[in-house]
């Protein structure tokens, strides 16, 4: 491919003399407040537009006297002719900026190729001749060297921003050239997110398909391509015919001229493309310098700069023109002593000076690098390319799309759509019918996900068709192959566009899909049956009191029985004469013998009467205190009888997830790679590590393929067994089973949430 190299303006240089040569003697002899200045430019044969770009901006600001009241710019321009491999080396690159350095110019714009650049500006930089190039950077800058085109330290900047917003965390980058790594080098350093493939094109092939069919299968579908316009146009093509340009990839394309291309054979495919554009296409001038250029519709990046460069050259000209004389003198190449005089001092103003040209605001650092680059951060729609925001070099990425502009084009992308929805069966959320009917399609289901997902299709107007995962997983991570099983692996294979179903959001899910707000809000119980009524019982009339007390009240007992025996034996009047006859008998009785005093106090215990009847006033303190103290205790006695013989007991072994951790006697499980098993398995809290332990090191396992499974596993465990599930399925299962519970509190809280693919 030939490139053309430009130079200082000046006429084209062909096989006549210019006629600017003639008219600059002429004038020059007549008068002195009208200088003439030559600019050159280097064009290859295949650069017409940035020739034709090059001569209409001199065109203008001649016309323009504002610009260059006192100065007339002659455009001074050397070709290459097709053919002619002498003029493609280095030699002949020498020959042709010799042949425009010894007419004198005042600068020297171009070229794009990069092997002729380096000649050209090791001659500038020797013979101090401003040197203006609008291409990327492919080398060092040279000391008389003024590049309008970003800086690679800009346009990474740029790139990364673009990622980090998209949050892309697995993606590959296309490059052409090696150079090209210089302003890839933010991609690729970015520690928290490295592209994951990287690869070069064969500059020698045409097809590309083998590649990106390697990636494709990959599994990678979020890509930058940084090749040029064109060269990227043939790779998103054949990307096509691969599939490769679905709702499920993204392209980031750094090329500054994707705006100049047709790109209507992917408007509706669903991908997401996303690039920049340098050109300000807002600016007053922008639609006449258009219809200067041969009433072009649009122009690329390098033309536009090209454009500015000769501004910028001008104004800087102007300036230096009006504090003082400036004399362009012919330059020998073969001579190390004739140099451009004032070259150093126009590089410096073009340093310093600000202007607004078509590809923004002009300005330089003082190292000579381009400084407050803003882009236009565009976007293929339906419609055609958008702008969604802007990145500025001192502000960072900043998206101006309304928020209901955007949403009103997701909505709209949504209409029509067929999606296809993965979800498990479980009951309520997802049943089959019970029909005597055949039943195909979506009508053989019913459940909660039907109807939710009928109501949003009704709403946002798309199609759906249900479909079961085929390992019957909800979706757990496997830590040692680092993939994703069940709905959130069909998910990330693409085989699917929505997950609807009793899906929990946690946070290692919503590392890899993108949830919505929860759609039902829960947490983790425990099932259980429930308790069994207790057996009668041959002391159940014992259970009014308990055990204690019993014992208190038979301590009583003997003790008052004792006391009472002791204080009949102290006192006199309790002695009496057994035989009232014989008034001078020496025998006395007590009737407080230790069985009497045994039975006084059972009896009044009893409720029952007595022939024996203390006399003596202590004994009848000590019987008084032991009566009131059996009112109290027969009266409490009798009213808790009552109630234990009126109320079923009711039995539970279990009251909360605490007490099955402390207990080995009855097993309990989770549903195997669900999010209750991931709660156990990652939770901090010593009690529910223990019983992550427990669960698996239990044999035979006590983890469950489905939640039906372990329902079905508490009702034949018959006390034997508890099930640890999401709170709102226990509520519908113990609805339907007289025989279950739901036992304690909710462990966590957590929600149900729809999963869609990640964030492009």
């Amino acid at each position: 491919m030939y490139l053309k190299l430009l130079d200082p303006p000046m006429v084209h240089i062909k096989s006549k003399p210019s006629i600017f040569e003639d008219v600059y003697d002429a004038v020059s002899r007549c008068t002195s407040t009208v200088v003439f200045a030559k600019s050159g430019g280097l064009f290859d044969s295949d650069e017409n537009k940035q020739e034709h770009a090059f001569q209409k901006a001199i065109d203008r600001i001649n016309t323009n006297r504002n610009i260059l009241p006192r100065v007339t710019l002659i455009p001074q321009i050397e070709g290459q002719i097709l053919g002619d491999s002498f003029r493609a080396n280095k030699k002949g690159e020498q020959k042709r900026l010799c042949n425009i350095l010894r007419k004198g110019v005042a600068a020297v714009f171009g070229p794009q190729s990069s092997s002729a650049a380096r000649h050209i500006q090791s001659i500038c930089d020797t013979m101090e001749i401003p040197h203006l190039e609008t291409r990327r950077y492919k080398m060092n800058r040279g000391s008389c060297l003024v590049n309008l085109f970003p800086h690679p330290q800009a346009l990474s900047e740029a790139y990364v921003s673009v990622v980090k917003a998209f949050n892309w965390k697995n993606f590959a980058i296309i490059y052409e050239d090696i150079d090209d790594l210089l302003h890839l080098q933010g991609l690729i350093g970015e520690h928290q997110m490295k592209p994951s493939f990287i690869t070069c094109l064969n500059p020698e092939m045409t097809d590309y398909r083998p590649l990106l069919k390697k990636m494709k299968n990959m599994g990678y579908s979020q890509i930058v391509i940084d090749c040029s316009a064109e060269k990227t146009l043939t790779v998103l093509k054949q990307a096509q015919q691969l599939g490769m340009t679905g709702s499920y990839h993204s392209y980031l394309l750094t090329s500054l001229d994707i705006h100049t291309l047709n790109l209507d054979d992917f408007k509706y495919g669903g991908a997401n493309f996303t690039a920049f554009k340098l050109i300000n296409s807002q600016r007053s001038e922008f639609k006449k310098i258009l219809q200067d250029l041969d009433n072009a519709t649009t122009i690329k990046t390098e033309t536009a700069l090209m454009y500015d460069a000769v501004y910028l050259f001008a104004k800087a000209l102007h300036d230096l023109d009006t504090t003082q004389q400036i004399d362009i003198n012919p330059i020998n190449c073969n001579s190390t002593t004739n140099t451009f005089s004032h070259g150093f001092s126009l590089i410096n103003y073009m340093k310093v000076i600000e202007i607004e040209g078509l590809s923004g605001i002009i300005k330089f650092d003082n190292q000579g690098f381009r400084t407050n680059i803003q882009f236009d951060v565009i976007s293929l729609r339906e419609d055609g390319i958008k702008t969604i925001g802007k990145w500025n070099s001192s502000v960072g990425l900043n998206f101006t799309r309304p928020y209901m502009e955007t949403y009103t084009e997701i909505v709209e992308s949504l209409q029509n759509r067929h999606f296809i929805i993965t979800t498990i069966l479980n009951a309520p959320y997802f049943m089959r019918k019970s029909s005597s009917e055949k039943l195909i399609g979506n009508d053989q289901f019913e459940g909660y996900v039907v109807d939710l997902t009928k109501e949003i299709s009704r709403i946002l107007g798309f199609n759906y068709s249900f479909r079961l995962v085929p390992d019957g997983r909800y979706g757990s991570l496997n830590r040692v192959t680092n993939e994703w099983d069940g709905t959130i692996g069909e998910l990330l294979e693409q085989r699917t566009d929505l997950v609807i179903a009793d899906l929990t959001i946690t946070y290692e899910r919503e590392q890899a899909v993108d949830f919505t707000m929860p759609f039902m809000n829960l947490g983790i119980s425990v099932l259980y049956r429930k308790p069994i009524k207790h057996p009668p019982n041959l002391f159940s009339f014992l259970s009014p009191l308990s055990f204690d007390v019993w014992l208190y009240m038979a301590t009583a007992y003997l003790g008052v029985s004792l006391l009472l025996f002791i204080l009949a034996r102290f006192s006199p009047y309790e002695w009496e004469n057994p035989h009232p006859c014989k008034r001078d008998s020496d025998i006395l009785e007590n009737q407080f013998s230790l069985i009497n005093s045994l039975w006084f106090v059972i009896g009044t215990l009893m409720q029952q009467g007595s022939d024996i009847v203390p006399k003596a006033l202590s004994t009848r303190i000590v019987a008084g205190t032991w009566w009131f103290f059996t009112l109290i205790m027969i009266s409490s006695y009798t009213a808790n009888l009552a109630a234990f013989l009126t109320v079923e007991r009711m039995e539970s072994p279990i009251t909360s997830a605490d007490d099955l951790a402390k207990q080995s006697t009855i097993k309990y499980g989770v549903v195997r790679g669900g999010s209750t098993a991931a709660f156990f398995r990652d939770s901090n809290i010593s009690t529910y590590q223990r019983m992550w332990t427990v669960m698996e090191m239990t044999r035979p396992t006590v983890f469950t393929e489905s939640n039906q499974e372990g329902v079905e596993r508490v009702i034949r465990g018959r006390g034997n067994f508890a099930f640890l599930m999401e709170s709102t399925t226990i509520e519908y299962v113990t609805e339907r089973n007289c025989e279950l519970t739901q036992i304690g509190s909710m462990l966590d809280n957590k929600g149900y949430g729809i999963a869609t693919p990640p964030s492009k």
